[in-house]
Protein backbone atom coordinates (compact mmCIF):
# COMPACT_ATOMS: atom_id res chain seq x y z
CA UNK A 1 0.00 0.00 0.00
CA UNK A 2 1.36 3.42 -0.89
CA UNK A 3 2.29 5.86 2.11
CA UNK A 4 -0.29 8.87 2.66
CA UNK A 5 2.36 11.85 3.54
CA UNK A 6 -0.24 14.13 3.13
CA UNK A 7 -1.32 15.51 7.21
CA UNK A 8 -4.60 17.27 7.86
CA UNK A 9 -6.21 16.72 4.73
CA UNK A 10 -10.10 16.33 3.78
CA UNK A 11 -9.03 13.18 2.12
CA UNK A 12 -7.21 11.69 4.90
CA UNK A 13 -9.35 12.28 7.57
CA UNK A 14 -12.28 11.23 6.02
CA UNK A 15 -11.24 8.23 4.73
CA UNK A 16 -10.32 6.87 7.96
CA UNK A 17 -12.85 4.51 9.34
CA UNK A 18 -15.04 5.69 11.26
CA UNK A 19 -16.64 4.59 14.73
CA UNK A 20 -20.15 2.44 14.72
CA UNK A 21 -22.39 0.91 17.21
CA UNK A 22 -21.17 -2.07 18.81
CA UNK A 23 -24.01 -4.15 17.61
CA UNK A 24 -23.21 -3.72 13.90
CA UNK A 25 -20.08 -5.86 14.94
CA UNK A 26 -22.14 -9.67 14.34
CA UNK A 27 -22.82 -8.28 10.34
CA UNK A 28 -18.97 -7.69 9.95
CA UNK A 29 -17.90 -10.98 11.32
CA UNK A 30 -20.53 -12.47 8.27
CA UNK A 31 -19.58 -10.05 5.69
CA UNK A 32 -15.56 -11.01 6.21
CA UNK A 33 -16.78 -14.63 6.69
CA UNK A 34 -18.50 -14.49 3.21
CA UNK A 35 -15.38 -12.64 1.64
CA UNK A 36 -13.35 -15.31 2.70
CA UNK A 37 -15.43 -18.24 0.87
CA UNK A 38 -13.79 -19.05 -2.52
CA UNK A 39 -15.29 -17.64 -5.96
CA UNK A 40 -16.98 -20.48 -6.65
CA UNK A 41 -19.18 -20.42 -3.71
CA UNK A 42 -19.48 -16.96 -3.96
CA UNK A 43 -20.79 -16.95 -7.55
CA UNK A 44 -23.29 -19.67 -6.52
CA UNK A 45 -24.66 -17.24 -4.15
CA UNK A 46 -24.76 -14.35 -6.33
CA UNK A 47 -27.18 -16.62 -8.58
CA UNK A 48 -28.98 -17.14 -5.67
CA UNK A 49 -29.46 -13.42 -5.55
CA UNK A 50 -30.49 -13.61 -9.16
CA UNK A 51 -33.34 -15.45 -8.63
CA UNK A 52 -34.22 -13.88 -5.59
CA UNK A 53 -34.16 -10.26 -7.61
CA UNK A 54 -35.81 -11.29 -10.62
CA UNK A 55 -38.61 -13.55 -9.33
CA UNK A 56 -39.30 -13.16 -5.72
CA UNK A 57 -38.28 -9.85 -4.50
CA UNK A 58 -37.97 -8.08 -8.10
CA UNK A 59 -36.02 -5.43 -6.94
CA UNK A 60 -37.42 -2.02 -8.68
CA UNK A 61 -38.11 -3.81 -11.44
CA UNK A 62 -40.30 -1.13 -11.97
CA UNK A 63 -37.83 1.65 -12.09
CA UNK A 64 -35.68 -0.80 -14.55
CA UNK A 65 -38.64 -1.52 -17.13
CA UNK A 66 -39.39 2.41 -17.25
CA UNK A 67 -35.40 3.77 -17.29
CA UNK A 68 -34.90 0.66 -19.98
CA UNK A 69 -38.06 1.41 -21.82
CA UNK A 70 -37.12 5.50 -22.50
CA UNK A 71 -33.77 4.72 -23.41
CA UNK A 72 -34.75 1.93 -25.47
CA UNK A 73 -37.86 2.53 -27.55
CA UNK A 74 -36.61 0.67 -30.72
CA UNK A 75 -36.54 -2.26 -28.66
CA UNK A 76 -39.43 -4.39 -28.37
CA UNK A 77 -41.02 -5.37 -24.78
CA UNK A 78 -39.44 -8.67 -24.88
CA UNK A 79 -36.13 -7.63 -25.22
CA UNK A 80 -35.98 -4.63 -23.02
CA UNK A 81 -37.21 -7.19 -20.02
CA UNK A 82 -34.35 -9.94 -21.45
CA UNK A 83 -31.62 -6.77 -20.47
CA UNK A 84 -33.82 -6.23 -17.29
CA UNK A 85 -33.14 -9.97 -16.26
CA UNK A 86 -29.55 -9.61 -17.77
CA UNK A 87 -28.81 -6.80 -15.71
CA UNK A 88 -30.38 -8.43 -12.15
CA UNK A 89 -27.63 -11.05 -12.86
CA UNK A 90 -25.19 -8.87 -13.05
CA UNK A 91 -26.09 -6.46 -10.59
CA UNK A 92 -25.47 -9.79 -8.54
CA UNK A 93 -21.99 -10.56 -9.32
CA UNK A 94 -20.90 -7.20 -8.64
CA UNK A 95 -22.50 -7.41 -5.76
CA UNK A 96 -20.05 -10.85 -4.49
CA UNK A 97 -17.26 -8.94 -6.25
CA UNK A 98 -17.29 -5.95 -3.92
CA UNK A 99 -17.32 -7.42 -1.10
CA UNK A 100 -14.30 -9.84 -2.66
CA UNK A 101 -12.45 -6.64 -1.99
CA UNK A 102 -12.47 -7.41 1.84
CA UNK A 103 -9.80 -9.89 1.20
CA UNK A 104 -7.97 -9.75 -2.46
CA UNK A 105 -4.51 -8.95 -3.24
CA UNK A 106 -3.13 -6.35 -5.14
CA UNK A 107 -2.01 -9.12 -7.70
CA UNK A 108 -5.07 -10.93 -7.85
CA UNK A 109 -7.38 -7.57 -8.65
CA UNK A 110 -4.57 -6.84 -10.92
CA UNK A 111 -4.93 -10.43 -12.52
CA UNK A 112 -8.70 -9.96 -13.05
CA UNK A 113 -9.04 -6.17 -14.38
CA UNK A 114 -6.94 -5.61 -17.33
CA UNK A 115 -5.67 -2.01 -18.38
CA UNK A 116 -4.72 -2.01 -22.19
CA UNK A 117 -3.52 1.63 -22.43
CA UNK A 118 -2.74 2.90 -18.81
CA UNK A 119 0.10 5.58 -20.83
CA UNK A 120 -2.98 7.59 -21.18
CA UNK A 121 -2.57 8.57 -17.65
CA UNK A 122 0.92 7.88 -17.42
CA UNK A 123 2.57 10.41 -19.27
CA UNK A 124 0.72 13.55 -17.31
CA UNK A 125 1.65 11.26 -13.95
CA UNK A 126 5.54 10.63 -14.85
CA UNK A 127 5.30 14.78 -15.78
CA UNK A 128 3.82 15.44 -12.26
CA UNK A 129 1.01 16.23 -13.21
CA UNK A 130 -2.64 15.93 -11.63
CA UNK A 131 -5.17 14.15 -14.43
CA UNK A 132 -8.97 13.86 -13.51
CA UNK A 133 -10.73 10.55 -14.22
CA UNK A 134 -14.27 10.35 -15.35
CA UNK A 135 -16.16 7.06 -14.29
CA UNK A 136 -19.81 5.73 -14.28
CA UNK A 137 -21.90 3.15 -12.53
CA UNK A 138 -21.05 0.45 -15.63
CA UNK A 139 -19.59 -2.71 -15.52
CA UNK A 140 -18.11 -2.88 -11.58
CA UNK A 141 -17.78 0.61 -10.43
CA UNK A 142 -16.39 -0.44 -7.23
CA UNK A 143 -13.46 -2.35 -9.20
CA UNK A 144 -12.10 1.20 -11.11
CA UNK A 145 -11.23 2.80 -8.09
CA UNK A 146 -8.98 -0.20 -6.08
CA UNK A 147 -7.45 -1.75 -9.20
CA UNK A 148 -6.63 1.96 -11.00
CA UNK A 149 -4.42 2.14 -7.38
CA UNK A 150 -2.36 -1.05 -7.84
CA UNK A 151 -2.14 -0.90 -12.44
CA UNK A 152 -1.04 3.14 -11.82
CA UNK A 153 2.33 4.41 -10.76
CA UNK A 154 1.04 7.22 -8.60
CA UNK A 155 -1.46 8.24 -6.20
CA UNK A 156 -5.12 7.53 -6.65
CA UNK A 157 -8.28 9.19 -5.17
CA UNK A 158 -11.93 8.83 -5.11
CA UNK A 159 -14.96 11.66 -5.01
CA UNK A 160 -17.74 9.62 -3.18
CA UNK A 161 -20.89 10.98 -1.64
CA UNK A 162 -20.48 9.53 2.48
CA UNK A 163 -23.16 7.00 2.87
CA UNK A 164 -25.57 7.59 6.38
CA UNK A 165 -25.52 4.48 7.78
CA UNK A 166 -22.21 5.02 10.16
CA UNK A 167 -21.27 0.69 9.28
CA UNK A 168 -21.74 0.45 5.98
CA UNK A 169 -19.60 4.39 5.83
CA UNK A 170 -16.93 2.50 7.81
CA UNK A 171 -17.29 -0.77 5.94
CA UNK A 172 -16.79 0.27 2.05
CA UNK A 173 -14.35 3.17 3.61
CA UNK A 174 -12.44 0.09 4.09
CA UNK A 175 -12.63 -1.77 0.71
CA UNK A 176 -12.32 1.62 -1.51
CA UNK A 177 -8.62 1.89 0.26
CA UNK A 178 -7.51 -1.50 0.41
CA UNK A 179 -5.33 -1.04 -2.50
CA UNK A 180 -4.09 2.37 -1.43
CA UNK A 181 -6.38 4.85 -3.08
CA UNK A 182 -7.82 7.45 -1.59
CA UNK A 183 -10.93 9.35 -0.52
CA UNK A 184 -12.13 12.87 -0.97
CA UNK A 185 -15.51 13.54 0.26
CA UNK A 186 -17.68 15.26 -2.48
CA UNK A 187 -18.23 18.46 -0.27
CA UNK A 188 -14.03 18.62 -0.22
CA UNK A 189 -13.10 17.94 -3.35
CA UNK A 190 -12.42 21.58 -4.21
CA UNK A 191 -10.60 22.44 -0.78
CA UNK A 192 -8.31 19.02 -1.53
CA UNK A 193 -7.13 19.87 -4.55
CA UNK A 194 -6.19 23.35 -3.86
CA UNK A 195 -4.12 21.65 -1.02
CA UNK A 196 -2.63 19.36 -3.14
CA UNK A 197 -2.26 21.09 -6.31
CA UNK A 198 0.80 20.31 -8.04
CA UNK A 199 1.21 16.73 -6.83
CA UNK A 200 0.74 14.07 -9.32
CA UNK A 201 -2.16 11.45 -8.98
CA UNK A 202 -5.57 11.05 -10.71
CA UNK A 203 -9.14 12.29 -8.79
CA UNK A 204 -11.70 9.79 -10.26
CA UNK A 205 -15.03 11.39 -10.13
CA UNK A 206 -18.40 9.33 -10.69
CA UNK A 207 -19.94 11.19 -13.04
CA UNK A 208 -23.11 9.69 -13.96
CA UNK A 209 -25.13 11.01 -11.24
CA UNK A 210 -28.20 12.99 -11.48
CA UNK A 211 -27.62 16.58 -10.72
CA UNK A 212 -30.49 18.08 -9.01
CA UNK A 213 -31.77 21.80 -10.85
CA UNK A 214 -29.91 23.50 -7.26
CA UNK A 215 -26.47 21.64 -8.64
CA UNK A 216 -26.59 24.35 -11.70
CA UNK A 217 -26.63 20.82 -14.17
CA UNK A 218 -25.46 20.83 -17.71
CA UNK A 219 -28.24 19.55 -19.82
CA UNK A 220 -28.18 17.36 -22.61
CA UNK A 221 -30.17 14.87 -24.00
CA UNK A 222 -28.48 11.10 -22.67
CA UNK A 223 -30.11 8.09 -23.70
CA UNK A 224 -33.06 9.98 -25.39
CA UNK A 225 -34.05 12.05 -22.42
CA UNK A 226 -33.13 14.72 -20.81
CA UNK A 227 -30.62 14.88 -18.04
CA UNK A 228 -28.49 17.23 -16.01
CA UNK A 229 -25.15 16.69 -15.09
CA UNK A 230 -22.64 17.92 -12.74
CA UNK A 231 -20.57 20.36 -14.09
CA UNK A 232 -17.39 19.50 -12.31
CA UNK A 233 -15.11 18.45 -14.85
CA UNK A 234 -14.90 21.12 -17.07
CA UNK A 235 -14.44 23.71 -13.64
CA UNK A 236 -11.80 21.57 -12.11
CA UNK A 237 -10.08 21.02 -15.23
CA UNK A 238 -9.89 24.86 -16.31
CA UNK A 239 -8.98 25.81 -12.78
CA UNK A 240 -6.43 23.35 -12.73
CA UNK A 241 -5.40 22.79 -15.94
CA UNK A 242 -6.13 19.01 -15.91
CA UNK A 243 -6.11 16.77 -18.19
CA UNK A 244 -8.98 14.50 -18.15
CA UNK A 245 -9.59 10.76 -19.39
CA UNK A 246 -12.73 8.72 -20.06
CA UNK A 247 -12.78 5.25 -18.16
CA UNK A 248 -14.82 2.95 -19.78
CA UNK A 249 -14.84 -0.69 -17.77
CA UNK A 250 -16.99 -4.00 -18.99
CA UNK A 251 -17.49 -7.43 -18.22
CA UNK A 252 -15.21 -9.43 -19.87
CA UNK A 253 -16.54 -12.94 -18.14
CA UNK A 254 -17.19 -13.74 -14.65
CA UNK A 255 -14.86 -11.79 -12.37
CA UNK A 256 -13.05 -10.33 -14.98
CA UNK A 257 -13.07 -6.53 -16.67
CA UNK A 258 -11.00 -4.53 -19.13
CA UNK A 259 -10.95 -0.66 -18.06
CA UNK A 260 -9.96 1.71 -21.19
CA UNK A 261 -8.78 5.09 -20.73
CA UNK A 262 -9.87 7.67 -23.46
CA UNK A 263 -8.47 10.92 -23.68
CA UNK A 264 -11.23 13.85 -23.22
CA UNK A 265 -8.88 16.88 -22.84
CA UNK A 266 -5.23 17.62 -22.80
CA UNK A 267 -5.38 20.09 -19.62
CA UNK A 268 -3.99 22.74 -21.96
CA UNK A 269 -6.36 23.77 -24.49
CA UNK A 270 -8.06 27.19 -23.77
CA UNK A 271 -11.49 25.74 -22.66
CA UNK A 272 -15.21 27.95 -23.89
CA UNK A 273 -16.10 30.44 -20.78
CA UNK A 274 -19.87 29.26 -21.62
CA UNK A 275 -19.99 25.82 -22.54
CA UNK A 276 -19.45 22.07 -20.99
CA UNK A 277 -17.58 20.37 -23.42
CA UNK A 278 -16.16 17.85 -21.42
CA UNK A 279 -19.34 16.69 -19.78
CA UNK A 280 -20.72 16.80 -23.45
CA UNK A 281 -17.84 14.20 -24.41
CA UNK A 282 -18.25 12.45 -21.33
CA UNK A 283 -22.00 11.67 -22.02
CA UNK A 284 -21.70 10.53 -25.69
CA UNK A 285 -19.05 8.27 -24.75
CA UNK A 286 -20.92 6.58 -21.75
CA UNK A 287 -24.14 5.96 -24.10
CA UNK A 288 -21.50 4.39 -26.87
CA UNK A 289 -20.96 1.65 -23.92
CA UNK A 290 -24.40 1.74 -22.55
CA UNK A 291 -25.09 0.95 -26.38
CA UNK A 292 -22.74 -2.51 -26.29
CA UNK A 293 -23.49 -3.92 -23.13
CA UNK A 294 -26.79 -2.46 -21.42
CA UNK A 295 -27.02 -5.37 -18.95
CA UNK A 296 -24.26 -3.40 -17.17
CA UNK A 297 -25.20 -0.42 -16.54
CA UNK A 298 -26.94 0.18 -12.98
CA UNK A 299 -30.76 0.34 -14.14
CA UNK A 300 -32.21 0.49 -10.50
CA UNK A 301 -31.13 4.03 -9.70
CA UNK A 302 -33.89 7.08 -11.00
CA UNK A 303 -30.79 8.44 -13.30
CA UNK A 304 -33.53 10.52 -14.85
CA UNK A 305 -35.95 11.71 -11.90
CA UNK A 306 -35.08 15.26 -12.17
CA UNK A 307 -36.27 18.09 -15.17
CA UNK A 308 -35.39 21.30 -15.86
CA UNK A 309 -36.48 24.08 -13.98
Amino acid sequence: MRKRTISGSPRQRDATPKPYPWYYAPLRWLLMGLAYLPWAVLYFLADGLYLLFAYVVRYRWRVILENLRNSFPEKSEAEIRQIGKAFYQHFSQVLVETLKLAVMTDEELKHRVHFPNPEVLERYLQAGRMAIGLSSHAGNWEWVLTSGAVWLSDEVDGVYKPLNNPFFESFMAELRTRTGAGLIPMRDTLRDMVQRKGEPRVVSLLSDQAAGPEDRPYWTTFMHQEAGFYTSADRLAARFQAPVVYVSIRRLRRGYYEIVLTELYDGSTPLPADGFPITEAFVRHLERDIRAWPEQYLWTHRRWKHKRG
